[in-house]
């Protein structure tokens, strides 16, 4: 299992990857007519080193019982994911063309029908709990994989999370890897003013999880610490990943309005400029 285990180890190239998966972002919200592009940004780096340099997985092979598991708890961030899948070849780019449409299985919300989506998600809250049993899962049958769970950090209001966060250190999950997407915006205004996190990190260690915070953004400091985890050995890792809702488009960037708004013809054409021009 070892051999097959090390051969899912992927290639470098996560800043080409971020900046293709906001270019194919932008199309897909723009032409469904959708949103979430702002949360979708913000967690295109993440995922950028995730696919590229951290995780084990083949693009050829997505359901081997030995590849690492991603779920994406933030599921309204859904189109982030399908084209981060479709540039490293699992899904066909084609099919991107399809989101948002009636009768399409890219739906606005990740869906478990798509391959290398692990659960489909949208209800905030659910994510880490999954993940917890997965990991759970891989202890107890002694396999290699590990489990990285993408949260929001609103969605760090719901109860759920700090149930599994308990559950978590106390079976001590240490192949179990949390990243909260911290852009301080949720829904119609900001986290502060929603319902107050702070002191996060505190509290995480706390309950007993080994927590870094980094910039959301900085490649070389994601790669540098999701490679190696786990931080302690016997306990979950936690990164604190501090973001900018719609990272890489100026006039979204930390607009709480990019949570639900969708980018109509002439801002389509100015993102795809920024983007095209290296902005990102």
């Amino acid at each position: 299992m070892s051999d097959n285990y090390d051969a899912l180890m992927p290639s470098s190239g996560s800043a080409r990857l971020a900046n293709l998966v906001r270019l194919d972002v932008v199309k897909m919200v723009h032409r469904a007519k959708a949103s979430h592009i702002g949360s979708c940004y913000s967690l295109a780096d993440i995922l950028a080193v995730l696919y590229s340099d951290v995780m084990r997985i083949d693009a050829l092979d997505v359901g081997s019982e030995v590849r690492d598991r991603f779920i994406l708890s933030k599921g309204h961030a859904a189109a982030a994911v399908y084209a981060t899948l479709a540039n490293i070849g699992v899904i066909p780019l084609t099919d991107l063309e399809t989101y948002g449409v009636d009768g399409s299985i890219l739906m606005t919300h990740a869906s478990h029908k798509i391959d290398g989506i692990e659960m489909s998600s949208g209800a905030l809250g659910h994510g880490l709990p999954f993940g917890v049993g997965k990991a759970l899962a891989a202890k107890r049958r002694d396999a290699l994989w590990r489990v990285f769970v993408a949260l929001s950090d609103g969605e760090m209001n719901e109860g759920s999370n700090w149930e599994a966060l308990m559950f978590a250190s106390h079976h001590k999950l240490d192949n179990l890897i949390a990243i909260i997407d911290y852009n301080k915006l949720q829904s119609l205004t900001s986290i502060e003013k929603t319902l107050g996190l702070e002191p996060l990190a505190d509290k995480v260690r706390a309950f007993g999880w080994e927590v870094v915070e980094l910039d959301g953004h900085d490649h070389d400091a994601l790669k540098k610490h999701l490679v190696s985890v786990p931080f302690v050995k016997g306990k979950p890792s936690m990164i604190i990943a501090h973001t900018v809702k719609g990272k890489g488009i100026s006039f979204m960037e930390n607009k709480v309005e990019w949570h639900y708004k969708s980018p109509n013809d002439i801002e389509l054409t100015l993102a795809l400029a920024e983007l095209e021009s290296g902005h990102a």
